[in-house]
């Protein structure tokens, strides 16, 4: 059963040099469906629209068109009272935990304000759950007295999971959640999401540029690149018969003591107020084809479960 549903998503920003307005196409015809109970994972370059993807989903972005269906419902155009609820059951955890905390608050604050917000529960209530919430995420209760600057950069993270905990959701959106951290305080918090999800029965979208943390612990694997999704299937589908030339690369990209031939990729990622015409990947494309500069790829069924964009497995 999906429990989250994208169809056909379009993102876009405007800018201005100065000069002239610019339209970034961020996002660009995204379907996605998410399995409850699954973690979905998202990989490609930065700049790529992984993050806005993101936040479009939470609607901290606006959506230009498409739908975003939670539960049955389109949550870009329901009423007060749905968006709410929607709001309960999906939480975000930020890549920056310090950014993502307020400095001025006490951790006791930032984990009771969801609560406070969202619920009528008594304070006895509330501080039962946010001391849980702390346990469950490796903290002890004294943390709760102190300020965000008070922590390492693991401990902000952690307390950054336990705010997303404390509404008791259904969908967490994690948007590089340990890539700003050392090795081994990454391998603490991945262990931590993984324990959890199978904990508390939750779903993922787990946003990475880092192929060594999804293939640990990603159940299917998005390949993105300039706001489309090129390639979709099991992790056993992407990374050991990937089929399209930009996931091989981006499989390559991976330090490895293999001294085989390997499919590297050239040249800067296009930016994304002037897109290629035909196949967004054909300016970097070692296997380019005359056909790729001017016809789009449609979405290509290669299983049950494995789907590629990409004119070569036309052939």
């Amino acid at each position: 059963m999906n429990i989250l549903e994208i169809k056909d998503l379009y993102v876009e920003y405007k800018t201005t040099n100065g000069i002239s307005n610019e339209i970034i196409h961020a996002v660009n015809g995204v379907s996605l469906e998410i399995k409850k109970g699954e973690i979905l994972a998202v990989a490609g370059e930065s700049g790529c629209g992984k993050s806005t993807l993101a936040k479009a989903i939470m609607l901290l972005e606006p959506a230009k068109s498409g739908e975003i269906i939670f539960e049955g419902k389109n949550i870009l155009s329901v009423k007060k009272d749905d968006l709410k609820n929607f709001r309960k059951k999906v939480q975000m955890i930020f890549q920056n935990p310090y950014s993502s905390l307020d400095p001025k608050m006490k951790i006791i604050d930032t984990l009771s304000e969801p609560l406070r917000i969202n619920t009528k529960f008594s304070d006895e209530q509330i501080h039962k759950i946010i001391k849980n919430a702390a346990c469950q995420t490796g903290l002890d209760e004294e943390c709760l007295k102190l300020y965000p600057h008070e922590f390492s950069g693991g401990q902000r993270q952690r307390i950054a999971i336990a705010r997303a905990l404390v509404l008791k959701p259904e969908f967490i959106l994690a948007d590089e959640p340990v890539s700003a951290l050392d090795v081994s305080i990454q391998a603490q918090i991945i262990n931590l999401l993984k324990q959890l999800k199978d904990e508390y029965q939750l779903t993922f979208l787990f946003i990475s540029h880092d192929l060594s943390v999804i293939k640990y612990l990603a159940d299917r694997v998005a390949i993105m690149y300039l706001g489309e999704i090129l390639e979709i299937g099991t992790k056993e589908e992407i990374f050991y018969n990937p089929k399209h030339p930009y996931t091989i690369a981006l499989l390559n990209s991976v330090p490895s003591i293999n001294k085989n031939k390997k499919i590297l990729l050239k040249g800067d990622l296009p930016s994304a107020s002037n897109l290629p015409t035909g196949c967004p990947f054909h300016t970097r494309c070692p296997k380019c084809m005359p056909v790729c500069r001017e016809k789009h790829p449609d979405n290509i069924k290669l299983s049950d479960t494995h789907y590629v964009k990409c004119l070569l497995n036309f052939l």
